[in-house]
């Protein structure tokens, strides 16, 4: 995170400074962020009644969702806001966050908006970030430190929530205790193996070669870090009166197939049939892709969705949004 793109918030950890305007380098030719007086990406304020005639969807996740390396008009939000002329979109995604900072930024700051329809995108590796106490960042001078967020932890089915109000300053890798340093989320497992290949340039075929499973955590229905990830999802969703979809978003090597899917999609179709919940699962239409251009949903060396990946999670989407505001218009014209 550049500490020019965000402020402190006590209990989510931060959101982005209200009413930016700025270019981001990048890859793909740069992309531009604008931001609203609510503190997130977005090109329009946000509003806590409902506008008239309008159908609204609060949207929520990491930075997938927030569209890091895509300016906000190409992000998947604003494509399915196109796509429903009655529709409004209020995307509170923020960068290198997790499920539980969503459920936070919900409800310290989006819970007071008046919506429709509820969707939370989470990207699955989200299941590693619900666990983690510290992530690594870059301040403005380059200095790589690590930065305290908030968590819950499960205490008797119990969801507890620690680690606020957060600090504001990080620490280095050196400061950090010896009884934190394995709550600290490096973004993968066998690092050493990522910076070889990376450097090599044979990253694809290494991760086909060695069986790389980039999310074990998945595998256990029972392990920790899925109950802690489920149990965050049922009480948020809970405690919204309106419809619910949660879809999962895939990392890329299960979109290229050189990983499998089999154990993110298995936990996930445990919370289809809970009340006021769909489940989306976008797997599908990615692969009816060719899988040789499935390699044009993420840049050369950044693995965020290009303006293409966000096209299709919209047009998925809109398939199973679709009938949730065409409800809400039978309703309206039966008044």
């Amino acid at each position: 995170m550049g500490i020019q793109l965000f402020q402190y918030h006590p209990v989510i950890g931060y959101t982005f400074i209200p009413n930016l305007k700025i270019r981001i380098e990048h890859e793909g030719g740069g992309y531009l962020i604008r931001t609203n007086a609510a503190g997130f990406r977005s090109e329009h304020e946000f509003a806590k009644a409902k506008t008239a005639g309008k159908f609204r969807i609060l949207l929520f996740g990491d930075s997938f969702t927030a569209g890091d390396a895509v300016s906000n008009k190409n992000r998947f939000g604003d494509v399915l806001e196109v796509l429903f002329p009655d529709v409004e979109i209020y995307n509170f995604g923020l960068p290198g966050t997790g499920t539980d900072q969503h459920y936070l930024v919900w409800r310290e700051i989006a819970k007071d908006y008046q919506c429709d329809l509820v969707i939370i995108a989470a990207q699955v590796e989200n299941i590693r970030r619900v666990v983690a106490r510290f992530r690594p960042s870059t301040k403005a001078t380059g200095e790589e430190v690590l930065l305290a967020k908030p968590y819950f932890e499960l205490r008797n089915e119990i969801l507890e929530l620690k680690g606020v109000p957060v600090p504001i300053d990080g620490i280095s890798h050196d400061e950090l205790p010896e009884s934190d340093r394995s709550f600290v989320d490096e973004g993968g497992r066998l690092r050493w193996l990522r910076t070889l290949v990376k450097r090599i340039g044979v990253k694809d075929i290494a991760q086909r070669v060695s069986g790389y499973q980039p999310l074990p955590e998945y595998d256990d229905a029972n392990g920790y870090e899925w109950i802690l990830m489920k149990t965050i999802l049922n009480k948020w969703t809970d405690e919204i009166a309106e419809p619910v979809i949660i879809m999962p978003i895939p990392l890329y090597q299960y979109v290229e197939e050189t990983a499998s899917p089999d154990g993110y999609r298995a936990r996930f179709a445990e919370i289809a049939g809970w009340d006021g919940v769909t489940l989306h699962d976008p797997l599908a239409d990615y692969y009816t892709v060719a899988k040789s251009e499935r390699r044009s949903f993420r840049f050369q060396t950044d693995m965020h969705p290009t303006s293409a990946h966000h096209r299709l999670l919209a047009e998925s989407l809109e398939k199973v949004v679709r009938p949730f505001v065409a409800r809400s218009a039978e309703g309206a014209d039966a008044k």
